[in-house]
């Protein structure tokens, strides 16, 4: 049987349950420790896919540590990170755009004009890409007031 002080407590937590898991958080989405996942920025750009980065060659840019294949990328990244970084802060561009902010899968990604997009699942990445531009158009109007 629950006791007064158990429910009063249990009402007390419900709010922050209700909003966002993310919200007020770090603008860069960190998977295992990692900015996305410590897979390498410019991986999907240079090679085409999701590549993993190292220790050796890591990085800390807004809050969030970045691991990169190489020191040549880091170096590059270090130069102009908004250039390849991810767009949303590695967020799911998809979940973005229909106003909530969730996890991405950092191997789940699209690359449109140069920008970097991740998604949540192969199956929201076709969604995703189904109106990729008007996707793009809303994300961009709520990126980043959605942390807040």
């Amino acid at each position: 049987m629950m006791t007064r002080r158990a429910v009063l407590a249990a009402l007390a937590v419900t709010p922050f349950l209700a909003r966002p898991a993310f919200a007020g958080r770090s603008e860069i989405f960190v998977a295992d420790g990692l900015a996305i996942g410590g897979m390498d920025p410019l991986g999907y750009v240079r090679e085409g896919r999701a590549v993993a980065g190292q220790a050796a060659f890591a990085l800390m840019w807004k809050d969030a540590v970045w691991h990169f294949a190489t020191a040549a990328n880091r170096d590059l990244f270090e130069m102009n990170p908004k250039a390849h970084a991810p767009q949303y802060g590695g967020y799911c561009a998809y979940a973005l755009a229909q106003g909530a902010l969730t996890a991405s899968d950092p191997e789940v990604f699209t690359v449109l004009g140069g920008r970097i997009y991740l998604n949540e699942s192969a199956a929201i990445r076709d969604r995703w890409l189904a109106d990729a531009a008007m996707h793009i158009e809303t994300a961009d109007a709520r990126w980043p007031e959605i942390l807040r």
